[in-house]
């Protein structure tokens, strides 16, 4: 006489249907993975690191008018939404989306979301053109204005170097303006960029 239940029968059907969740789940990778491929190598690659999570990571001192430093960790990955525009006479090749944090004051940070556009980039990020929209985080959409900067600026082997190009960005709720500014960015996690927020000593009193 069988011993198989119903009670086995339901086992099995919970492990078939994980699996094929699990199954699911590594196809739709795939799929991500080879659309990557196609539209944007350059993320599998990025500042002459692999990138297999196509994201990149990295911190700098974000040097604004009057000598404030200004602690900036940004994180970025492949967007389909870019500008359709030429800049220093390289085609746009891709876009950017990500998130980033600035040092205002030791231990204090502003959240910032990250949009933008690889140019003259194609399986490489190796002398491309990046640039960013650095954006304030809208806490409640009541129609306000939120600040914002711009940077762009070239990669050089790891070393993405970027300044603010003219300009002029939009204040902070805090009153904060970031004018003028340029930074050096490079390779670095979160846990740095907390570190360098922590010791920061060459940033400006704000209210």
């Amino acid at each position: 006489m069988s011993r198989y239940t119903p009670r086995m029968r339901q086992g099995h059907g919970c492990l078939g249907g994980l699996f094929r969740l699990v199954l699911v789940g590594v196809l739709g990778l795939g799929l991500v993975y080879g659309v990557v491929l196609v539209t944007d190598p350059w993320a599998i690659h990025i500042g002459g690191r692999t990138t297999p999570l196509l994201t990149w990571f990295g911190c700098g001192k974000l040097q604004t008018k009057g000598g404030a430093e200004y602690p900036l960790y940004v994180y970025f990955y492949p967007s389909s939404h870019f500008s359709q525009l030429h800049m220093d006479g390289l085609r746009p090749t891709g876009g950017l989306q990500g998130r980033g944090l600035l040092c205002t004051s030791p231990g204090v940070t502003t959240q910032l979301e990250l949009s933008g556009t690889i140019y003259g980039g194609w399986r490489s990020t190796e002398g491309s053109l990046m640039a960013f929209r650095l954006l304030e985080t809208r806490i409640i959409d009541a129609g306000q204005g939120r600040g914002f900067f711009d940077l762009a600026g070239r990669w050089q082997g790891s070393k993405l170097m970027m300044d603010e190009r003219g300009g002029r960005g939009h204040p902070f709720r805090s009153g904060l303006r970031i004018e003028n500014a340029s930074v050096t960015l490079e390779w670095g996690t979160r846990s740095d960029f907390k570190d360098m927020c922590a010791k920061a000593t060459n940033l400006p009193a704000h209210r």
